[in-house]
């Protein structure tokens, strides 16, 4: 008697453990693919289907409406097999990434960052203007739905002949998807900010007006001055070396700093850039 009277509550615990559980899982589960699936058309929908559909399951079960329980589990299954087709490329991508261990993505990483400064500085050099949006954990598939769709392996070359002057994909971005060109001709949006210097062009304006909306981290050159000029957070810094550009980007993109990690990188680039000032025939651009 004693036994099945002390049983009683444990059972009752575990019930309320294996409820919690349940409860934890599913949060984080659907957490997780809506911010993977930001940026994506239809992510905004598809989130607040998905939350009028758990609101209606919760009270369906709780109130034993067994007509409204199967018709929502119906709906259940509809809307998975609608997730598949609609988000298939972001679905793609995120199972290709947990495919990849890091020292591998690292290196990957390094290499595409080699890339870029190449092509950056090769451009600066010319004084050929150019934007590069490289896409971090917020998705630009809304972007890239409005642009010319590419899918070639980021090459220094590569993206020095799509701003080649007078070239087809001269104007407008090109975004930048793990180690894949992805878009050219990519109308961003421009920064709302008032404070900016009257001197910045619309290159400019649109790497930050991306930054602002999105994680991504954007890379300018002038076709004025050839600087170099990398935008993230909607903070826009200018007159980078190669060097710099690419200590900066390993921080952003290998590391995956955050918001909170950029003044420590911003001071570094500035004590650079001061070294550089002072050191006898190297002036400023």
């Amino acid at each position: 008697m004693l036994d099945t009277l002390v049983s009683v509550p444990n059972a009752v615990i575990i019930d309320y453990l294996k409820m919690f559980l349940e409860i934890f899982i599913l949060t984080v589960v659907i957490y997780k693919t809506l911010h993977y699936l930001r940026g994506a058309r239809g992510a905004s929908v598809l989130a607040g289907i998905t939350i009028l559909l758990l609101v209606l399951t919760l009270l369906s079960k709780k109130l034993n409406l067994d007509v409204l329980n199967w018709l929502l589990t119906g709906i259940w299954g509809t809307l998975g097999a609608a997730v598949v087709i609609i988000f298939q490329p972001e679905l793609r991508r995120a199972f290709a990434q947990l495919g990849s261990f890091s020292f591998f993505q690292g290196k990957r990483r390094r290499e595409i960052i080699t890339e870029i400064v190449n092509a950056a500085v090769n451009m600066s050099r010319r004084k050929c203007g150019a934007l590069m949006v490289i896409e971090r954990r917020i998705g630009l598939q809304n972007l890239v739905d409005d642009s010319v769709r590419l899918d070639i392996k980021v090459n220094a070359m590569v993206l020095e002949s799509i701003f080649y002057p007078n070239s087809p994909l001269h104007d407008g971005a090109v975004i930048i998807r793990d180690d894949r060109i992805v878009a050219a001709r990519a109308i961003l949006p421009l920064t709302r900010a008032e404070n900016i210097s009257i001197r910045l062009g619309t290159r400019h304006r649109a790497s930050l007006g991306v930054s602002e909306e999105t994680d991504a981290v954007t890379v300018v050159v002038s076709e004025e001055t050839g600087a170099i000029s990398v935008a993230c957070r909607g903070v826009l810094h200018r007159d980078l070396t190669g060097e710099e550009l690419a200590n900066y980007l390993e921080k952003l993109i290998i590391l995956e700093q955050d918001d909170t990690d950029l003044a420590e990188t911003v001071q570094m680039l500035e004590e650079q850039a001061d070294r550089r000032d002072k050191t006898p025939g190297k002036g400023g651009a």
